[in-house]
């Protein structure tokens, strides 16, 4: 019979070689919380669209929200922001910087963006097109009074030093729902056959059949005091495109109402974290009814009824099992869309109509996405392909760009993970990543994309590597 000290042993080896590779398994999980204010000021520069909007007042304030993890020696962080994107060397400095202050690994550090269409237009070729215009006829810029890509890399920064500084003992809980009724596939086949169509309009008679799919899951990880079981935050991602509110005033758009709902049962100080998941090619507009969608009515109505599902499912959170975070980073280089020394004359020129309606709209399009190739250097384009595991059958991965949804189902679908979370718009806001087919399919996404085809399900492989890699 063997003794009990072997015993003790063998079950402690076992132990070890059960325990997901390199975590920290026998040390408690940590978080901490901290939200900034990342709201410009009144007349700066609005984003989404091809015309010149100033901001006139703020229906909700903008807001960075980090969420900072430690388990032994290892730690990372994640910031969502409420704003259009952030530009790869914004989110490259940003990283950097806030290594040195809080010795966070750079590779650790997420920093992404919600895409709300109402919040500052502060990079880009449209941004440097509307100042370059100002600054001819005034002889300065009038909508950039301050500089705001300053300012947000000081807040982004102090955000994730504020949060490391709150962290404490933590329990994580998880469930996946699943919405359906809000969110649309925006891209369809047309009666009579030829391209695919973007956004046909509402009760258009010759719509035959949406071109793709949505994705409904809901998946929602609660982060709990591990002393009094209070909620703390949350980290919740659906694929739903932002450009409900539309309108002059800044404003979150429907994940504000989403943190108000679920701070009436979760407490007022909780903090609701909304990431987007892949939906380059998904929106709220339901074209079987006339009804009118937009405005902050209809926000609430996405919001609230998100929330709504959230809720009726906070009986069914499970704990995360063996919670082992560990992070993989892996930069891809993706193959560019390339022009012709013409080609780039013609989008120059073009580009003086490009927020007019002087032009038809996907030649303002293809002028836009020219021009914004024409400020990236060489023939590829880093992207940042980035996975997070939360425990045994919990990951995260961040994308950057606007992802087609099958890019997203095709990462879950071939996942080792139960539940995966899979969000766009990570570390770079370089327009949409379409699927192969869509390339093949056309239509609005794929002439705004300035990557080849094929660039998306390169991010898949990698993504899909590195999320068995980690389990």
């Amino acid at each position: 019979m063997k003794s009990s000290t072997s015993l003790l042993t063998a079950a402690v080896l076992l132990a070890l070689l059960a325990a997901p590779s390199g975590a920290s398994w026998a040390a408690a999980l940590e978080a901490g919380v901290a939200v900034a204010d990342v709201t410009p000021p009144l007349n700066y520069r609005m984003c989404g669209y091809f015309h010149e909007r100033l901001s006139t007042g703020t229906h909700d304030p903008l807001r960075a929200k980090a969420i900072v993890l430690r388990q032994g020696e290892r730690q990372a962080a994640m910031v969502i922001c409420d704003l259009i994107g952030l530009p790869r060397e914004m989110t490259v400095h940003v990283r950097r910087v806030a290594e040195r202050e809080t010795g966070i690994p750079a590779a650790n550090i997420l920093l992404a963006a919600t895409h709300t269409h109402t919040g500052p237009l502060f990079a880009g070729a449209m941004r440097k097109h509307l100042h370059d215009l100002a600054v001819a006829k005034e002889g300065h810029d009038p909508a950039e009074k301050v500089d705001y890509p300053a300012q947000l890399v000081e807040k982004l920064v102090k955000v994730i030093v504020d949060a490391q500084g709150a962290l404490g003992p933590v329990k994580l809980e998880v469930v996946t729902a699943k919405q359906e009724g809000l969110s649309f596939n925006r891209r369809f086949h047309m009666k009579g056959g030829g391209p695919v169509r973007f956004n046909p309009g509402k009760m258009n008679p010759n719509i035959l059949r949406p071109a793709g799919p949505i994705d409904p899951q809901v998946p929602f990880l609660l982060f709990r005091t591990a002393a009094d079981n209070r909620p703390l935050a949350s980290l919740a991602v659906f694929a739903l495109h932002l450009d409900t509110v539309t309108g002059l005033e800044y404003s979150a758009d429907f994940p504000y109402y989403v943190e108000q709902s679920l701070r009436q049962e979760l407490g007022p100080d909780f903090v609701s974290v909304f990431a987007n998941g892949t939906c380059g090619d998904i929106n709220h507009v339901d074209v079987s009814h006339g009804r009118p969608q937009s405005g902050h009515d209809e926000a609430r109505r996405i919001g609230e009824t998100l929330a709504a599902t959230l809720k009726a499912k906070q009986g069914d959170l499970r704990p995360v099992g063996g919670p082992s975070l560990d992070v993989r980073t892996e930069v891809v280089d993706v193959p560019l869309q390339k022009y012709s020394a013409e080609e780039v004359a013609w989008a120059k020129e073009a580009m003086k109509k490009v927020h007019t309606s002087e032009m038809p709209f996907l030649d303002r399009v293809k002028a836009y996405k020219i021009m914004a190739l024409e400020l990236l250097e060489g023939d590829t384009l880093p992207m940042t392909v980035q996975v997070f595991r939360f425990g045994a059958d919990v990951a995260f991965v961040a994308l950057p760009g606007e992802e087609f949804v099958d890019l997203g189902l095709a990462i879950k679908k071939a996942s080792p993970f139960a539940t995966t979370m899979v969000i766009e718009l990570a570390h770079d806001a370089p327009g949409y990543v379409p699927t192969q087919k869509a390339f093949a399919e056309g239509s609005y996404e794929t002439v705004n994309s300035r990557i080849q085809p094929g660039g998306g399900e390169m991010l898949v492989e990698t993504a899909v590597r590195l999320l068995n890699d980690l389990k």
